[in-house]
């Protein structure tokens, strides 16, 4: 691959883009706010538009890098590490004696910000960006599934982003052969899907026809003999298809062998201080230890188990069952029923996603009883690419942008029907959909006057714990007992996303910083939920993946929890639900420690 030219003529293009249409529109300073604080913002987010051109020049109201992706190279990669420490540093030599309240948060979450990513960029995980769940051969190919796609300049744009795959997917193999060099690589068994799925978008079905191509998306409403329309099918057909094609074989023939057989991070290079930086950076709580985190876990399994138990008791199946040995073995008879019976499964993937659609419109009916501001985003439920469906979870979210002229999409798996139960429907809409990701998520990028920086923070235990607590909240929607969770199919499913978030705790600090197996986490999980065989299977590789990101769930949710039980107490019959919602969520996305200090200031307050 000739990437050194592919590179010139891109540049050159980009040039072209960038000389025709607007510079950056980087807000003005409003006289009530610190210039020096707001200039470091602005220098910030415009490091931020170089990464993420796209999406955060819809922040900026600027299309002028709408033509580009973010660079991945390792030049870049030390480029933007030594101008974060520079803002960093400036940031931390600033006077606060004349700050107001918003000056400061900002300044603190900033702060924290940059410093996460210095302290982790001594990790150098960008040296490992491939798995089944991540990587070029999964984003870029939806890349514009989330791009502003309205005038024929949006099209000129998608068709020179598409020029610039190839460079991305270079600079990433690039990378790659750095972390061999520096013994820097994955465990094996999370990099393997990720040669299926560049094969798949270099398959004979997409050299027959480009069209076909997820990367043909965006020009496929225009005429078959429109310029950009032959253009785009001719890179795809002699440049993106050659390339996949090319990472393929790299990644059979050159990372795989070179890739760890074992699974744990404390077998990696970094070792446990690795591991220590990445449940900090998750919890965003640096004094909790993963021993601490592995005995909450366990604890939370307890209670949950207990829980299920007692839901059991009110199922159809309890009344035809005979009494057995222990509670283990009604556990396990229980859930085998719920893996194999054929009541709790869909026949056809559009039945799946018809279903999730109802469950979503019935959610939407009783939000306003719980929350006092809903987003103006609406959202809707999409099904997953096909490409990517096999190693992906059951379901994620993409946020939306007004901006971008894009909705907030719920996205469902439906490949393996036999693995996606009906029970677990509810739940799942709860968590991506409303109230958890959709409504989080739109609602902070909705907050006015606010610097456009805050909308690129996402710290994952709120956002996680924000989505799991809002499972909760279905017990407290509808009429009746339980909620609705009415159908005790249904509560169990909850309970065994609940079991889920707890069995992350032990099962990812266990491989990380124990040395569990992969064999004895599936083990684990199994043996304390009724999650299908293939989710067991997929989550497991996600956490040997993604170290420490597991643990962000169910911590945030603790705290989220914890926080109310603390208000309700303090206040009484002055508590509020509705404004409790509303302090949580009314100034984006914090930290945990950021978010217990403005409840307390909340409670302090009345």
């Amino acid at each position: 691959m000739n990437t050194a030219l592919s590179r010139a003529i891109v540049a050159l293009l980009a040039l072209m883009f960038t000389l025709a249409r607007a510079s950056a529109g980087v807000p003005n300073c409003p006289p009530d706010r610190d210039r020096a604080l707001w200039g470091l913002m602005n220098e910030l987010i415009l490091l931020e538009f170089e990464s993420d051109p796209v999406t955060v020049g819809a922040l900026l109201n600027d299309d002028s890098r709408n033509g580009q992706l973010g660079e991945v190279s390792a030049d870049a990669i030390a480029d933007r590490l030594r101008r974060v420490r520079s803002i960093r540093d400036r940031l931390a030599n600033l006077d606060r004696a004349g700050f107001r309240d918003v000056d400061r948060l900002d300044a603190d979450l900033v702060s924290y910000w940059l410093d996460t990513e210095i302290r982790d960029a001594g990790f150098e995980r960008w040296m490992m960006p491939i798995s089944g769940q991540s990587g070029p051969q999964v984003w870029l190919p939806q890349m514009d599934a989330r791009a502003r796609m309205l005038t024929v300049q949006d099209r000129a744009d998608a068709l020179t982003r598409l020029k610039r795959v190839p460079i991305v997917v270079g600079d990433t193999m690039d990378n790659m052969r750095l972390g061999i060099d520096a013994g820097r690589v994955p465990p094996r068994v999370v990099v393997e899907p990720a040669v299926a799925q560049s094969l798949a978008q270099a398959s004979d079905e997409i050299r027959a026809d480009p069209g076909i191509s997820p990367f043909f998306e965006p020009f496929a409403s225009l005429d078959a003999d429109d310029p950009i329309t032959l253009e785009a099918r001719r890179v795809i057909l002699e440049r993106i298809v050659p390339v996949y094609q090319e990472l393929a074989m790299f990644l059979q023939n050159e990372y795989l062998p070179a890739c760890r057989e074992s699974v744990g991070a404390s077998d990696g290079i970094d070792g446990v201080p690795g591991y220590d930086a990445a449940i900090a950076g998750h919890t965003t709580l640096p004094n909790l230890t993963s021993d601490q985190i592995h005995q909450i876990g366990l604890d939370e399994v307890k209670r949950i188990k207990a829980e299920m138990m007692e839901v059991i008791l009110r199922t159809d199946w309890e009344n035809r069952r005979k009494n057995f040995a222990n509670t283990e073995a009604k556990f396990e008879a229980f859930t085998e029923y719920l893996r194999t019976d054929p009541r709790f499964y869909y026949d056809k993937p559009e039945d799946l996603l018809d279903g999730y659609r109802a469950i979503a419109k019935r959610i939407d009916g009783e939000l306003p009883t719980l929350f006092a501001v809903l987003p103006r985003l609406p959202y809707g439920v999409r099904p997953l690419p096909e490409y990517s469906a096999e190693a992906a979870p059951a379901a994620y979210y993409y946020p939306g942008s007004s901006e971008l002229a894009r909705a907030g999409s719920f996205m469902a798996n439906l490949s393996k029907l036999d693995q996606r139960p009906r029970y677990e429907m509810l739940a799942l809409t709860l968590h991506e959909a409303v109230p958890g990701h959709h409504l989080q998520i739109a609602l902070a990028q909705e907050i006015e006057n606010q610097h456009p920086i805050r909308k690129r923070m996402g710290f994952s235990a709120f956002v996680e714990g924000w989505a799991l607590y809002a499972e909760k909240l279905g017990l407290e929607m509808g009429d009746g007992e339980g909620g609705l969770f009415g159908d005790p199919y249904d509560d169990f499913g909850r309970l065994n996303f609940e079991m889920w978030r707890a069995m992350r705790l032990v099962v990812d600090t266990g491989i990380h910083s124990k040395g569990w197996t992969r064999e004895r986490a599936v083990e684990f999980m199994r043996t304390n939920s009724a999650l299908s065989e293939h989710n067991i299977g997929s989550e497991v590789d996600r956490y040997i993946a993604w170290p420490g990101q597991a643990t962000a769930y169910k911590i945030g949710e603790l705290k989220i929890l914890e926080l109310r039980a603390r208000a309700e107490k303090k206040l009484g019959d002055r508590f509020d639900l509705r404004a409790f919602h509303a302090v949580v969520l009314g100034n984006g996305v914090l930290p945990l420690p950021v978010l217990e200090a403005k409840v307390d200031r909340w409670i302090a307050s009345f």
